[in-house]
């Protein structure tokens, strides 16, 4: 019984030794993801003003529903794009990623008018590309 003990303890502490060092690869180890990497391209489009290719980077219906939202609000592309850009977050980071067959879930942290918001980027598999459906920025945990 002694030697469980011991070697249960050991274990405990060599995980909660090891665990900055796993945590650390982790956000590296994300970026490495096809769902990440899809994303970060989006974010491309939104810099680079590229309306066609940002509807692209979004699930079907979402890009049908960006066509319809800038109709209603009056907005064409430049403009729809530079108001894209100035709602991101800036110092993006990204902190978790849940990936549920064809769906996935990204978590992220940002700011928003210096203020930190956290993100929350559904995304989904179409046609083998990985592309986001919504994004949501809260400044609330």
């Amino acid at each position: 019984m002694r030697t469980l003990a011991r070697t249960s303890f050991s274990v405990l502490v060599a995980a909660l030794l090891c665990a900055p060092i796993f945590a650390a690869g982790a956000s590296k180890d994300l970026e490495k993801t096809p769902q990440v990497k899809a994303y970060r391209a989006l974010l491309k489009t939104i810099d680079a003003g590229d309306y066609e290719a940002y509807k692209k980077g979004m699930a079907a219906e979402s890009a049908k529903g960006m066509d319809q939202q800038m109709k209603d609000s009056g907005m064409d592309a430049k403009k729809g794009m530079a108001f894209l850009k100035a709602m991101s977050p800036t110092d993006l980071k990204l902190t978790s990623l849940k990936v549920d067959g064809k769906k996935a879930t990204l978590l992220a942290t940002g700011k928003v008018d210096g203020e930190i918001n956290y993100g929350t980027i559904e995304m989904a598999e179409e046609d083998g590309q990985w592309k986001v459906v919504r994004q949501s920025w809260t400044n609330k945990k």
